[in-house]
């Protein structure tokens, strides 16, 4: 079981991007961030909403993060693009305990570069990892990711990833095991906020871990061929704090 902190972003990205009925959007031009509360009413959130992610964690004092515990297994790899980034899902039995409630681990997406940010700079990559409660209620935990070694595990993921949308697929005969992509210290800043992508939904229990992990220069460039820049711009905090437990 390992320590961590939160930072949160998106199942409903793959909801919203599957859902024939939904408007298209982007991370640019006319259907780009600025414009994703006037694509749709359902997007609303996206321009009114008060407590949105992603944020900038520069007013956050380090002693102030808070410890989670996960419980991430090795599992079947399971592949889709889903026209915004490169999404890896998970079978039942991986969990985040945040504040003494589990959430089960659902799917863990990347973003190029990090939507974060800190102090006004922002990482290379970032690895939202998303989590679902049988209530619904949504947990994700950001990891940053820095140039540096090669992460074996990352490497399977960037060799079987979709280049183009494809629906979920598993890779015959390769296991993923999330927990290798996550850092020693699993310290994390907790606030509340929103899904970075459409429809934006507020609620969201995010962690953001304090320390990064590598990958390596290549594998950080392999991973933003495919998803291309796809960072929401940082949100107002609007008030907001680092939760207690």
């Amino acid at each position: 079981m390992q320590i961590i902190v939160t930072l949160a972003s998106a199942l409903t990205l793959t909801m919203a991007a599957a859902a024939s009925h939904a408007p298209h959007w982007s991370y640019e031009g006319p259907e780009g961030p600025e414009h994703w509360g006037a694509l749709s009413p359902e997007f609303a959130a996206c321009r009114t909403g008060h407590t949105q992610s992603p944020i900038d964690h520069g007013s956050f004092e380090p002693k102030h993060a808070v410890a989670i515990a996960t419980d991430y297994h090795a599992g079947p790899l399971t592949l889709l693009h889903n026209g915004h980034t490169v999404q890896a899902n998970f079978a039942p039995g991986s969990t985040l305990t945040s504040g003494g409630h589990s959430y089960p681990l659902a799917q863990v997406h990347f973003h190029t570069p990090s939507e974060e940010a800190f102090n006004g700079k922002h990482y290379p990559m970032v690895a939202h990892f998303v989590h679902k409660d049988a209530e619904g209620h949504l947990a994700v935990l950001g990891i940053m990711f820095v140039e540096g070694a090669e992460n074996p595990e990352l490497a399977k993921l960037i060799e079987h990833a979709p280049k183009t949308s494809a629906p979920a697929q598993d890779v015959a005969g390769v296991t993923f095991n999330p927990a290798a992509l996550l850092p020693p210290d699993l310290h994390v800043y907790r606030y509340t906020g929103s899904l970075t992508t459409p429809p934006c939904s507020e609620g969201v229990t995010w962690h953001v871990a304090l320390k990064p992990v590598a990958a390596s220069k290549a594998q950080i460039e392999a991973i933003h061929a495919i998803v291309g820049h796809n960072a929401r711009p940082v949100q107002p905090l609007n008030g907001r704090q680092l939760a207690a437990d």
